[in-house]
């Protein structure tokens, strides 16, 4: 089968986020200038360099009570920071919790009973146990092609990882089973890994 998105596919689901998977999903926390917290799953989510470490998540689509966007870019276009927790098997029901469409004012951590901790580098908070956390400080917010789809780009200024996940001075993934994002409403999780060593190393 080929189709060209701009004339359909004429499925009934839309194929495109099943084919770019699996999309490890970043939990995002952000703080409005008024101090109100907001936490989200975004699944447009990926580290993108290593000096200094970057990351960047996109947002698609945008809310009612929001100026063309959802609530975490409106704060973070407001504040400069957001916060990346990484999403275990084990919250797969509050991160889905999370991800409801609230009003603005509404604390999702609160909402889907979440415990949060203030961050260190940034003015903004992170989920209390989850298994590694990012601060980070926008780089930049980039508008690509589409009515409300945005691009955030951040660099980690802080990083947290939980005590039980290191193993022999590793991070090691398999401690806590990252859940990650696949097509349609379909999730899977890793709980195993092998290593491929590269031919020059």
């Amino acid at each position: 089968m080929f189709y060209r998105p701009a004339d359909g596919h004429g499925l009934p689901h839309n194929p495109f986020n099943a084919i770019v998977t699996p999309r490890p999903i970043g939990w995002i926390s952000s703080r409005d200038s008024a101090g109100r917290d907001n936490l989200a799953p975004y699944s447009f989510f990926n580290a993108v360099a290593y000096v200094p470490p970057q990351v960047m998540f996109a947002s698609t689509g945008a809310k009612e009570d929001v100026d063309g966007t959802k609530d975490s870019v409106a704060n973070i276009r407001e504040t400069g920071v957001f916060c990346v927790s990484i999403v275990e098997l084990a919250a797969k029901d509050v991160m889905n919790a999370s991800s409801a469409t609230l009003p603005h004012e509404v604390d999702e951590f609160a909402h889907a009973g979440i415990d949060k901790v203030d961050c260190n580098e940034i003015a903004c908070a992170r989920v209390a146990n989850a298994p590694a956390a990012l601060e980070c400080r926008v780089t930049q917010i980039t508008q690509i092609e589409g009515a409300a789809n945005f691009v955030v780009f951040g660099e980690v200024v802080g990083i947290h990882m939980r005590d039980d996940c290191l193993v022999d001075g590793r991070f090691d993934v398999t401690t806590f089973t990252p859940l990650s994002r696949m097509g349609y409403r379909d999730y899977t999780s890793v709980d195993s890994v092998f290593e491929l060593m590269r031919p020059d190393d």
